[in-house]
């Protein structure tokens, strides 16, 4: 099966079929029936991209319930250190993270559920990163947590001060204080 598991239960690792001759290569970035195999029954309706330079932080990003988003996130160029943290209340692995690296090169994707955090950081000179949501963005369910929240302590990837994070996502609150609306459910 082109998936693979993670740390955390529920975040996957999708490794499309890629078909290479000298022309170059050709793969299948999405098949719903793929998914769907795999018991993924998500139906995706927005698409998102965003170009990023070295040293960029974005995130830690995500909606509230009932706006909550799966997400699935892929590099078109470049290379991305992608977080998920987990912050479903009464989770095992409540404010743990998985950390993969995501590149044009290797075609890997990052499937997302709905109770976790995501981010990312560009450890290349600069990043095209696309990624398919199953809800539609909606600006009154925004939150996120602080990228160097020291509970969490992720390691981005980055000399420290080479990091360009925004305004906004500068004055994120810790995983401590966040607004959330997200439980464990086994």
């Amino acid at each position: 099966m082109p998936f693979r598991t993670t740390d955390i239960p529920g975040l996957l690792i999708f490794e499309p079929a890629v078909f290479k001759d000298e022309r170059g290569f050709f793969f299948e970035s999405y098949n719903e029936e793929i998914f769907r195999r795999q018991g993924i029954d998500t139906r995706f309706v927005q698409d998102n991209q965003s170009f990023s330079n070295y040293g960029v932080i974005r995130g830690l990003h995500y909606q509230l319930d009932p706006y909550a988003q799966s997400k699935l996130v892929r590099v078109l160029r470049g290379t991305i250190w992608d977080i998920a943290v987990d912050i479903r209340q009464g989770s095992p692995t409540f404010g743990r993270y998985v950390g993969i690296e995501l590149s044009a090169e290797n075609k890997l994707q990052f499937l997302i559920p709905p109770g976790f955090a995501h981010g990312f950081s560009v450890v290349s000179p600069a990043a095209d990163v696309a990624y398919k949501c199953d809800a539609f963005y909606n600006k009154d369910s925004e939150a996120g947590i602080r990228f160097d929240d020291p509970q969490l302590g992720i390691d981005w990837r980055l000399p420290a001060d080479k990091i360009i994070v925004s305004a906004k996502d500068r004055v994120l609150p810790s995983l401590a204080d966040c607004r959330n609306t997200f439980n464990y459910t086994g």
